[in-house]
């Protein structure tokens, strides 16, 4: 047998099931998996079951920690070579096949780790993408940069028997990685045994690096098979779902000093100590010195600061030499313990760094005003800050409590929009831009503050200040920490939404179903106001017949015509940065054109996160662009139809009892791999789902049967849905919030 695959499990069931599945597609069969039991309480009968063919032998480690894990898999391995896989990670399907034919009776041998936040479906799909991308000839150009960048660093030394070193050394440089792994080798049972090599038991969280510095120290012979990719799976979820490096334990930084004292015992080893000498000095000015400024722990200057010092002065001059000079004194007043000294240069290169992220970053400078001078002024009674979609128009549940407000109590408050669009708020709200020095002036000081979306990251909550979340939407799309995958932007967007959900003193649903979905998946203590949207008021306004023909009006629609609205959201993970989301649109505009275009005209919505331009060439006359028309609630009042997918906007369309047509031609993709649903999209929702143009058509042409087919149903779900709905959502909304009146 080539291969013992040791599998340390803790927890995280949802996991492991991943990473035996792929060992069971794995396209190589050699070998044997270990699964170490490390005192798990979950119960894993079932995928040992799922999963019988890989022969697992399941041992119980009697001790604690992926070390002593990891140590009795070396001791019950039957296979030639050992390969350590992480419960929480995967491998793709050819990579122990191609490790394997990298095997040629050497010590080590050593594949290549790709860090993700994604399950396997959604990583390979990204590394689709990226390759899509370049060209043939661009791939060998970038490789034989990257063999050209390896062999000059091996040149710089002369010892033959450094070579293999020094090529390890450079192919984690080249990757800007200074996290030294033990994963993705395969190291040979026997060398590891004669040299009576372990994880040292006494390090919870960093016994990878000693071990892989003893083992470079030791070994002859390796080989390299970079295309071995070993999948690192990092946590989505640190609050639910901790990895190891995000627990919290006061004893990590004494352990990371230990382990790095022991690494050097490991090894005389020129370019090993090297290596050891960078990790210690890059942490120390990556992360220490940002602790010691900021921290308010009196440890870090105390015991953490003198532990360092200790540690710092088994850093070689060599390694030292190669920083500038600031850094080197940075490094000599912490070797001699001088504190204060210490201090003061740590302040300096702080302060020249935040120099110049203001001069490459005109964010900085306002922020900077929002900590150190708003922030220390008080609050300004009765001002409302007041922002829908970061400031991307004036609309949404924000718009018409600010209006209930403006025009029953507006002489009792001072208003503040912030908008980067140009709108002017009705009754004339103060205007200012989002992300000015106004903005963080109110942001700080205001005393309410009403979003339809979180703040911003740097906002911190004062005493004083009331945080009213209205959010956007019935949920149809499982939400935060109902979601296992995330494959947005943002893959730290659990972390940040559990700080900034506690910063909400109220937080609005528009029914039962909300109240419930969003307690749990917010994970919010707050206070919940069932209450309904007040966005939706408009819907059951006695004059919205008149308003829907001003609208029409406005948006020059001939009024013997009737509307289609087609609003679809966005998909997570099309994006080309945070925020700016990807759209195709899969809509067959011109055939629609030429089938209905005498008896309907075309609205185009697309969500506020979509960045792309809708292109409406040749569809004059019938396919209108209302993307940036501000108030979607105004859109529809004049829909005789509404067209969408997975967007919350047909929860708030039911209130108008009208047809609803659901174009959903990647909805498995998007159900299984993406969000999942709430609801069954299948026998819940009040209309068909369609999943091709002509369904489209067919559906539009009978829209008369559809409503027929589907009155029961659609009955159904405005009972569930819209019941707290009436008109009156913002006049509750502010009796609570504003004048804190309660039932």
């Amino acid at each position: 047998m080539l291969l013992s695959i040791v599998v340390p499990f803790y927890k995280y069931k949802n996991y492991l099931n991943e990473c035996l599945d792929s060992l069971l597609n794995s396209s190589f069969h050699d070998f044997e998996t270990i699964l170490v039991l490390d005192h798990n309480e979950e119960n894993i009968d079932d995928l040992l079951q799922t999963y019988s063919s890989l022969n697992i032998r399941v041992i119980h480690n009697e001790k604690h920690g992926v070390a002593s894990s990891r140590n009795a898999g070396i001791k019950a391995a039957k296979g030639n070579y050992i390969y350590f896989l992480d419960s929480d990670d995967y491998v793709l399907k050819d990579t122990l096949y191609l490790l394997s034919k990298c095997i040629t009776n050497q010590d080590i041998v050593y594949g290549q780790v790709n860090n993700t936040w994604n399950n396997m479906a959604n990583y390979l799909e990204k590394q689709a993408k990226k390759l899509e991308n370049l060209d043939d000839e661009e791939v060998e150009m970038k490789e034989m940069e990257s063999q050209q960048k390896i062999q000059d660093f091996i040149s710089q030394y002369n010892q033959p028997e450094s070579t293999l070193l020094a090529y390890y050394h450079m192919f984690k440089k080249k990757r800007g990685s200074n996290n030294i792994t033990v994963l993705s080798h395969a190291y040979s049972r026997t060398f590891l045994l004669e040299n009576n090599i372990e994880f040292n038991e006494s390090l919870t969280y960093y016994s990878d690096f000693p071990f892989i510095i003893e083992c470079l120290s030791k070994a002859k012979t390796f080989n390299g098979c970079l295309d071995a990719i070993y999948v690192k799976r990092r946590h989505n979820d640190p609050i639910n779902y901790p990895a190891l490096r995000q627990e919290e334990n006061e004893g990590r930084f004494y352990e990371r000093m230990n382990s790095y004292e022991l690494s050097y015992k490991k090894t005389n080893n020129e370019i090993l100590t090297e290596m050891i000498d960078y990790k210690i000095i890059n942490y120390y000015f990556r992360h220490f010195v940002k602790r010691l400024r900021r921290s308010e722990k009196p440890e870090w200057k105390n015991e953490y600061f003198n532990r360092f010092s200790e540690v710092m002065n088994l850093v070689s001059d060599k390694a030292i030499s190669k920083y500038s000079k600031e850094k080197q004194k940075m490094i000599a007043s912490l070797k001699n313990k001088d504190l204060n000294k210490t201090l003061k240069l740590v302040r300096t290169f702080l302060g020249k760094k935040k120099l110049k992220n203001m001069t490459h970053n005109k964010n900085t400078m306002f922020k900077l005003a929002y900590y150190h001078v708003y922030l220390k002024k008080p609050i300004l009674k009765n001002v409302v800050l007041f922002e829908t979609f970061n400031a991307k128009n004036y609309s949404d549940s924000p718009k018409y409590i600010y209006e209930y407000l403006a025009s029953h109590y507006g002489d009792q408050y001072e208003f503040v929009w912030a908008l980067n669009n140009g709108a002017k708020p009705k009754y004339g709200g103060k205007v200012v831009k989002r992300f000015s020095f106004e903005y963080a002036y109110y942001l700080a000081r205001a005393q309410y503050l009403v979003f339809n979306v979180r703040p911003p990251l740097w906002y911190r909550k004062r005493e004083g200040q009331t945080f009213l979340e209205t959010w956007h939407g019935t949920p149809l799309k499982r939400l935060v920490f109902d979601q296992e995958e995330v494959t947005a932007a943002s893959p730290k967007y659990k972390q940040q939404f559990y700080k900034q959900r506690k910063d909400w003193d109220y937080l609005i649903s528009a029914n039962d179903f909300s109240t419930e979905t969003f307690a749990r998946c917010f994970m919010y203590e707050g206070e919940i106001l069932d209450i309904g949207y007040p966005r939706n008021d408009i819907l059951y306004a006695p004059n919205k017949e008149e308003l829907a023909v001003e609208i029409k009006k406005k948006l020059n629609i001939p009024l013997d015509k009737k509307v289609i609205l087609y609003a679809p959201t966005w998909r997570d993970d099309e994006y080309y940065g945070k925020g700016q989301y990807k759209f195709e649109l899969q809509l067959d505009c011109k055939m629609l054109k030429e089938k209905i275009g005498n008896e309907y005209v075309l609205l185009l919505r697309t969500h506020q996160y979509i960045s792309d331009r809708l292109d409406t060439t040749g569809l004059e006359g019938f396919a209108i662009n209302v993307s940036q028309y501000d108030d979607i609630s105004e859109l529809y009042l004049i829909s005789d139809i509404c067209i969408t997918d997975y967007s919350s906007v047909f929860f708030d369309f039911a209130n108008l009892k009208r047809p609803i047509l659901f174009y959903t031609y990647d909805i498995e993709k998007y159900k299984n791999q993406l969000r999942g649903f709430y609801i069954d999209m299948t026998s819940e929702v009040p209309g068909p789902l369609l999943y091709t143009n002509e369904e489209v058509l067919y559906a539009i042409e009978h829209i008369d049967e559809v409503e027929q087919q589907y009155s029961e149903r659609y009955q159904q779900f405005y009972d569930r849905f819209c019941h707290l709905d009436d008109g009156n959502a913002s006049k509750r909304c502010v009796e609570r919030v504003f004048l804190n009146k309660k039932d």
